[in-house]
């Protein structure tokens, strides 16, 4: 993984005690809490967790218990390329859950979970609002519509080629200047 994506990411926690000091100390103030780390970064790893409960002088099992109740909340980092995958009832007759299962295969990863990497992510999401275009795959915020499993490897594809053109116009601007 890339190591200014950890660098960020410590230097956030880091920062986090420094951010708590706008909230005060009552129990009241756990999920607008665990709503700001979870924004800053972009979801709440176990140091956070530690972090929260130290200042809220909770037991951390209290804070997990609290955060794991609301499925807003994220335990594992998101990936560059963020996979969602419609289950709603229109995704899920069409084959939505092949397509997921597809996913899962081809990263060698489950339902709500990062690759080592942080490369890739895939999500479970109950419904998109794309119901003619089932089944549907999100990826970042960019919709694909009547996926397959033949759509699944292409996406992948894709993926690689437009790191490869990034890098080489990377490369470009820096033997031009």
């Amino acid at each position: 993984m890339d190591a200014e994506v950890f660098a960020e990411e410590k230097r956030l926690l880091d920062d986090l005690s420094n951010s708590l000091k706008n909230f005060g100390k009552e129990r009241g103030k756990l999920i607008p809490i665990l709503q700001m780390v979870q924004q800053k970064l972009s979801y709440l790893p176990d140091e956070a967790i530690q972090i929260v409960a130290a200042h809220l002088d909770l037991p951390a099992s209290e804070v997990y218990g609290v955060a794991t109740f609301y499925n807003q909340f994220r335990f594992n980092p998101p990936g560059k390329y963020p996979f969602k995958i419609c289950l709603g009832t229109a995704c899920h007759v069409k084959g939505g859950g092949i397509i997921l299962e597809n996913f899962e295969r081809k990263l060698g990863i489950k339902d709500g979970e990062t690759t080592v990497d942080r490369e890739f992510s895939i999500e479970r999401v109950a419904c998109v609002g794309c119901c003619a275009l089932a089944p549907v795959a999100l990826l970042g915020e960019t919709v694909h519509g009547h996926m397959a499993p033949s759509k699944v490897e292409g996406l992948f594809t894709r993926i690689q080629v437009e790191k490869e053109m990034a890098e080489r116009q990377k490369k470009q601007n820096e033997s031009s200047q």
